[in-house]
């Protein structure tokens, strides 16, 4: 009996630790684009092609869909297995993105939809329910979007997270918990953390400021005041500028001709500016009057503020001016750790020897640049070798044809 109920625990532990992913994409097969639709919304949208890019840590594994056209906007996106609620439990939208360009400007972001989406027509108009990802444009603009809609309406986060703008691949992952708290993640690593309540303006404050509540007319709350013995010097007041004494009457002045003469104004050495009297602590003074708060009628708690009870298909609808991002690795779970391993059995896998191969690539530039810089200064330098022995024969030619002369001269 007691070894039933052992293998019954052991078989429904299994069922609870079963991940459900809603969505898996690794692009690791040449007919991607029979899972992921094309918007037509425009005519002009910009093209996504497979490839691991100019450097990767596996030519397989780090393919993904690369932007390929500047300065356009790109629209694909993909369905889900099955639509989905998350409530009461987790909801974790993980991707990679490398922007292998140096990215000067444009997004890099994910958006889930729900399945009132039309694939076909998808434009930076259309519903959803999350947008989340870099977004870089020059270097005001680095930073992660978490954009949550909440009861139609998009709702950005307050807190600024710092997005990765260097060459390499990272893995973001944001992760909405049934607790209505949320975290994000870079590299497998947590960035931000909090409640949904308190980093989102989803609900109305819980208080406001008593409309009823007043200043009492004799409140004082200047800390500071001018002191009333404090009286003005005699002789202050000395104009500011005065007509320079060592200034002369030009002696070919006319007074008829240019009118009657006047000293130039300089400043006066005398001149104290504006008197004002010495300030002195107010013996009135109650502090700084705050206005008391009262609970908001209009506050409403809500347990699901994380909760998208129709989740039906990812997306990227963004705009790039220096095309080149790779997107891979994409996933919708409601499993934390399996997200966690995940990244780790992708990314985590290839970003090593990619750190490596981007070394190699950039010292071959280096190298590449360092060569060419010689090469132009050894030009430089013969040509001007090649100018001063034009020069020097000038000279030796017109030595020449002056002994010449000279020489016809004596004779």
């Amino acid at each position: 009996m007691m070894r039933i109920a052992l293998l019954c625990l052991a078989l429904s532990s299994l069922v609870i630790a079963d991940p459900t992913a809603y969505f898996v994409e690794k692009f690791d097969s040449p007919d991607w684009e029979s899972r992921w639709v094309q918007s037509t919304s425009k005519s002009d949208y910009g093209k996504f092609v497979l490839t691991a890019g100019k450097f990767y840590g596996d030519a397989e594994k780090d393919k993904g869909i690369q932007t390929s056209q500047d300065a356009r906007f790109y629209a694909v996106s993909a369905k889900l297995d099955k639509p989905f609620s998350n409530k009461g439990k987790a909801l974790v939208l993980q991707f990679t993105v490398k922007h292998e360009q140096s990215i000067d400007c444009g997004g890099g972001y994910i958006k889930l939809f729900p399945s009132s989406l039309n694939p076909k027509k998808m434009n930076g108009d259309s519903p959803y329910n999350i947008m989340f990802g870099p977004d870089i444009c020059g270097y005001s603009t680095k930073k992660v979007h978490v954009i949550l809609n909440y009861q139609g309406e998009n709702k950005l986060i307050k807190k600024e997270i710092k997005c990765k703008d260097d060459e390499l691949t990272h893995l973001y992952t944001l992760i909405l918990k049934s607790d209505n708290t949320y975290e994000v993640k870079i590299d497998n690593e947590s960035v931000e953390s909090g409640k949904l309540e308190d980093d989102w303006a989803l609900l109305q404050p819980k208080k406001i400021k008593d409309p009823n509540a007043k200043k009492p007319e004799d409140w004082d709350d200047n800390a500071k005041i001018d002191d009333p013995e404090d009286k003005k010097p005699d002789g202050w007041d000395k104009a500011e500028h005065i007509p320079d004494p060592e200034a002369k009457k030009p002696e070919d002045w006319d007074d008829e001709m240019d009118g009657e003469w006047e000293p130039p104004m300089i400043d006066n050495p005398e001149f104290k500016g504006e008197w004002k009297p010495k300030q002195i602590d107010n013996p009135k003074y109650k502090g700084e009057w705050v206005h008391p708060e009262i609970d908001n009628p209009d506050y409403k708690e809500d347990s699901n503020l994380y909760l998208f009870e129709d989740n039906a298909y990812v997306g990227f609808d963004l705009w790039q001016v220096k095309a080149g991002t790779i997107f891979d690795n994409v996933l919708v779970t409601d499993d934390i750790d399996y997200a966690k391993k995940f990244g780790d059995d992708t990314w985590g896998q290839t970003k090593g020897p990619e750190t490596k191969a981007k070394e190699v690539i950039d010292k071959k530039k280096a190298e590449e640049e360092e060569k060419k810089k010689k090469e132009e200064e050894e030009k430089k330098k013969s040509e001007e070798g090649q100018k001063e022995e034009e020069a020097e024969a000038e000279e030796e030619e017109e030595e020449e044809e002056k002994d010449s002369s000279k020489s016809k001269d004596e004779l």
